[in-house]
């Protein structure tokens, strides 16, 4: 619970303008946020653009953080709601999360249900929750957070500051940079699918290679990031891993990208900064997607994309084709009619 003028003296300079230098009696208290269409007395929530300026009319907000636009301004002070602006209300709305919530945190110590191996190093300030398995040979680093029932297998280096959930599951020969998040059940350096077939069946290849999650990534819960036979999996500095996404043996994967949830990259995919893969997308072996690229929900892709490139379909084909192939498949019946009058005729 705060007052409104004391939330904006906490984001400082994150505030462009707010409603304050019109009406400085209009300082509600606030304790905490919600949805603009359900939030209620006391709460405060974000309207990103011209598109959402109708919920200024109906909102029970007490405050908003609205865009830069003096007429949206102007309706909501017509209400009496208090406001803040900004170029980017949404990125606001999420630094004013940050204020009103923290997550959870475990009490710096090891519990004593942890299993901490002789050889272990670690760092100052470093939480272990109950059950958590640290075995010979691997390094963590300044504060730490390693939540109930993590394992975690030999030759393995941990960032300082990431944090670890529970019941996630960190192989041998993996690589976390700083300020990492691994959500629970995920499974990092897990063995990449690597089978020879020969005449009597097939010969397991062993992965002796690594896996570097570089300073940043963040990876869903249940999702797995595999160790390849040899050299390397990385995933770049930023890059961000739905729930249940499946990144293959040796893939190398940019910064700064995102990655829903389900997505599939097979083995040996190359793709580059910035890229955005919405849901459910497949990459098939062996693939480059250039920096920048998109890939709608669903897409298949059996080839190269290019930088900057937007793709959908499957197989996957430029967006504005896939758009057009769309509107034609909406009218496959009348076009069948049509097609069976004529050739009756």
């Amino acid at each position: 619970m705060m007052q409104f003028s004391e939330l904006i003296t906490k984001l400082g300079s994150a505030v462009a303008a707010s409603s304050l230098g019109t009406d400085s009696q209009l300082d509600p208290i606030l304790t905490g946020l919600a949805p603009i269409e359900s939030a209620g007395s006391g709460m405060i929530s974000y309207i990103e653009g011209d598109k959402f300026a109708k919920f200024v009319g109906s909102t029970g907000a007490s405050a908003l953080i609205l865009p830069m636009n003096e007429v949206i301004q102007a309706a909501a002070i017509d209400r009496g709601i208090a406001w803040i602006a900004a170029s980017e209300p949404r990125l606001l709305f999420a630094q004013v999360i940050k204020v009103f919530y923290q997550p959870f945190r475990l009490p710096v110590g090891i519990h004593p249900s942890a299993v901490v191996e002789a050889g272990v190093e670690l760092g100052e300030n470093v939480s272990i929750g109950a059950h958590v398995v640290i075995q010979p040979g691997v390094k963590i680093g300044n504060g730490v957070t390693i939540h109930p029932n993590v394992v975690i297998y030999p030759d393995v280096e941990i960032g300082d500051r990431s944090i670890l959930h529970a019941n996630c599951t960190i192989h041998e020969r993996v690589r976390i940079g700083a300020g990492c998040v691994i959500h629970s059940g995920a499974a990092i350096g897990s063995e990449g699918f690597g089978f020879v077939p020969t005449a009597s069946g097939w010969f397991k290849m062993e992965q002796a290679g690594y896996t570097v999650l570089e300073d940043g990534v963040e990876i869903g819960c249940n999702s797995s990031v595999d160790r390849p036979a040899v050299g390397e999996t990385r995933i770049g500095r930023d890059t961000k891993l739905d729930n249940l996404v499946h990144v293959g043996h040796g893939c190398l994967i940019g910064s700064n990208c995102a990655l829903a949830a389900q997505v599939g990259l097979a083995g040996g995919v190359k793709v580059g900064n910035g890229v955005l893969l919405a849901g459910q997308v497949g990459v098939a072996n062996q693939v480059t997607i250039g920096d920048r690229a998109i890939a709608s929900s669903k897409t298949g892709i059996h080839r190269n994309v290019d930088p900057g490139e937007v793709v959908s379909g499957y197989p996957a084909v430029s967006h504005k084709l896939w758009l057009k192939t769309s509107a034609i498949v909406n009218r496959l019946p009348e076009m069948y009619q049509f097609f069976k009058r004529n050739q009756s005729s």
